[in-house]
């Protein structure tokens, strides 16, 4: 079985390092992009001839029908990064090439990133840190624990159905907003199913992990973010196009939210976004997904999908053509 890994050599690198690389090897032949930088399609088509199997990533361009033509059994596309939108063609589709994605290794870092704002902020760890530093100590009234509240999850892909699991370990109430999610899965998840305003309106925090998709583009607009109760924490995760952020700094300056945003639109926010000076927002530079090591959960994402394929076992971060207008 012939392997190729078309990503550029740094991108490589980053994500695969030599135990996952000698993984590669027990299971086929394995051929590596030694090019620095995203591969284009005359390098693509190069380095895919013969290749059952080919590795994608951040950087790779679409598989066109010119570069699928140098590889007519290449069964599998394995992508180590989150949508495969920037890979897919309906080429791909057409030849009946099964694909994956890592989605489920990124959302277990985007969950574990929400759960630690949680928690920080319910215990309003920010700003007792900035005042016990300048010498003050207390006043702690603002402070909450992760009991009896009502938590918020917009979203129930891989990092909100993540998120779930992680805040079932803490006795809250769980709301969820997913339209594509019946109330029977959302109670075997072990949330309540409700519309978005009454999320919104009841939850004490709100966790986003919705896709940017047209339909989610400002979902969270002035109306409904005027919905969200004093003192409530808004996290988003996910997208900055989700949230009208025009409408967020209006609240914020209220002083009625907090908010913990990983993500802006654009990115980065200007050097004179309100979201830089407002004393009531966390801003982080889009790591809740996989950076550093958490780069090498993909890598073990993907090999196990290849073992998985070899064995005949489902593929756990497997893609399929009807998904694709849902997925973002």
């Amino acid at each position: 079985m012939k392997i190729v890994l078309l990503q550029g050599k740094e991108q490589r690198e980053r994500i695969f390092r030599s135990n996952h690389m000698e993984q590669l090897r027990m299971l086929g032949d394995v051929v590596v992009n030694d090019q620095s930088g995203p591969p284009d399609e005359s390098r693509l088509a190069s380095l895919i001839k013969g290749a059952d199997i080919a590795i994608t990533s951040w950087g790779c361009t679409p598989l066109t029908g010119n570069v699928l033509e140098q590889a007519p059994g290449l069964k599998l596309v394995l992508h180590a990064a989150g949508t495969v939108k920037p890979i897919v063609t309906p080429e791909l589709w057409e030849r009946g090439i099964r694909v994956t994605n890592a989605t489920e290794a990124l959302g277990k870092g985007v969950a574990e990133t929400a759960l630690g704002f949680t928690i920080v902020s319910l215990k309003d760890m920010w700003r007792l840190g900035k005042q016990t530093r300048e010498g003050a100590w207390g006043p702690v009234s603002g402070v909450q624990e992760l009991y009896g509240i009502t938590a918020g999850v917009i979203g129930a892909g891989k990092a909100g159905s993540h998120y779930v699991k992680l805040m079932r370990n803490f006795d809250v109430r769980i709301l969820l907003y997913d339209p594509f999610v019946s109330q029977e899965k959302a109670r075997e998840m072990g949330a309540e199913k409700a519309e978005l305003e009454e999320v919104l309106a009841q939850s004490d925090v709100v966790s986003i992990h919705a896709p940017s998709l047209p339909e989610t583009y400002r979902m969270l607009n002035a109306e409904r973010l005027a919905l969200m109760k004093d003192r409530a924490i808004l996290i988003n995760t996910a997208r900055g196009s989700l949230i009208d952020e025009a409408a967020l700094v209006a609240e914020l300056e209220k002083g009625r939210l907090f908010a913990c945003l990983d993500v802006t639109d654009p990115e980065p926010p200007a050097p004179d976004h309100p979201f830089r000076t407002l004393p009531n927002v966390v801003l982080t530079p889009h790591i809740a997904g996989a950076v550093n090591n958490g780069l090498q959960r993909i890598a073990q994402a993907v090999i196990d999908d290849l073992r998985a394929y070899t064995e005949g076992r489902p593929l756990r971060g497997e893609v399929l053509a009807e998904q694709m207008s849902v997925l973002a």
